[in-house]
């Protein structure tokens, strides 16, 4: 008995414990070694270990770009968190709010423009949301200067709660820069009558009656400007009229449009005749021809008091450089048009531009005025007159 009791309170030694420490050790590691063997693919590739953490959700710095391809926990959370089975609209819409403020705050106004219209979608039923939702979107829309966009957001803000003073702020600002004066005066006054001290909505009131002011005042001009046009339009037709000139544009009796009197050639666009009032004359464009060379000249202004050959005897002073047989003199050219007949009408250099377009056979087309320049007795004179 005594025996028993002797070898049931025997203490380990310190020596014995190490010696069954190490055997346990030497049995695990045997163990583990006979254990199957197994690659381990679990893991982040080597090479890429520092993508796929930039791809973890619990590492990633910067929210997924619409494409990338999402980590299966990210994709998880993003169901949990955006799943309308598990969220309530309002919710949802919380979510889509937050989503928006954070890349609004990183001036990522598009896709907070995206996240707030998710989030207005939910028709939560909260006004607070839903006006705050709103007001975000047009913050979103005014930083990207779609004013339209805005001001739109900004209605819809307005009513669901009438006295967002912020939005009607912003509002005012959206009418302002569309122009829409009057408007952006009435929400001014709208803001005053909620809070009398905001001053910089006083100036932008005070901006935009100054604004209506010099509105009215151009339209006037303008509209002054247009009567004055359209008197001298007038005015130009009757004395085109008067004078018998027949237009080749102009259909029977129907009104003479001064638009079928426009330059033909781009040389003379901005040269349509127009009246001289201190002479009394047509002011026209004319094109001198010249088909040996085919080449033209243009005279931007020659009235119809002037004599062919005075004209002629300004462009011919000088030999032009095309002319490398100096025959194109005014005393050795035939000046010719063209009639509605399609010959060959020879003028008299000494008339006037009036007397030549008042000729029977003489037609105005493109609203220029156009002659054909030969040298006498040349072979391309004598074939022209026998081909037309």
């Amino acid at each position: 008995m005594d025996k028993s009791n002797k070898n049931s309170n025997h203490s380990i030694t310190d020596e014995e414990r190490l010696k069954l420490a190490q055997k346990l050790d030497a049995e695990l590691d045997e163990f583990i070694n006979n254990l199957p063997r197994k690659k381990y693919d679990d893991g982040w590739p080597e090479d890429r270990w520092e993508e796929e953490m930039e791809r973890h959700p619990f590492f990633m710095k910067e929210a997924p770009k619409p494409g990338d391809t999402l980590h299966p926990l990210y994709e998880g959370l993003q169901k949990l968190k955006y799943d309308p089975d598990e969220n309530e609209p309002s919710e949802l819409a919380i979510s889509y709010k937050d989503d928006g403020n954070f890349n609004f705050k990183h001036k990522n106004y598009r896709l907070a423009i995206v996240s707030y219209t998710e989030g207005i979608k939910q028709k939560c039923g909260d006004p607070d949301i839903e006006s705050n939702l709103l007001n975000n979107r047009s913050a979103a829309h005014w930083f990207l200067k779609n004013y339209r966009s805005c001001l739109r957001d900004c209605e819809l803000a307005l009513k669901i709660k009438p006295n967002y003073e912020k939005v009607l702020n912003r509002a005012a600002n959206c009418c302002y820069y569309l122009k829409q004066y009057a408007q952006a005066i009435e929400y001014c006054d709208k803001i005053l009558e909620i809070n009398e001290t905001a001053k910089d909505v006083s100036v932008l009131r005070q901006k935009c009656l100054n604004e209506m002011k010099l509105k009215d005042r151009n339209e006037r001009k303008k509209e002054i400007a247009e009567k004055k046009k359209q008197h001298s339009e007038s005015i130009l037709i009757k004395e085109i009229i008067s004078r018998g000139y027949r237009i080749a544009e102009k259909v029977g009796n129907e009104n003479l449009d001064l638009s079928k009197l426009e330059p033909c050639f781009p040389e003379l666009v901005q040269n349509r005749v127009h009246l001289d009032e201190e002479q009394n004359c047509l002011v026209w464009p004319v094109a001198f021809v010249y088909p040996e060379y085919r080449i033209m000249d243009y005279i931007q202004e020659f009235r119809d008091s002037d004599c062919m050959l005075d004209h002629l005897n300004v462009v011919f002073k000088t030999n032009p450089d095309w002319d490398v047989k100096r025959k194109y003199t005014p005393d050795n050219l035939n000046i010719y048009f063209e009639s509605d007949k399609q010959k060959l009408i020879r003028i008299n250099v000494n008339d006037s531009l009036e007397a030549i377009l008042k000729k029977p056979e003489y037609v105005i087309k493109g609203g220029t005025p156009s002659f054909i320049v030969l040298v006498k007795d040349s072979d391309v004179e004598k074939t022209l007159i026998k081909s037309i």
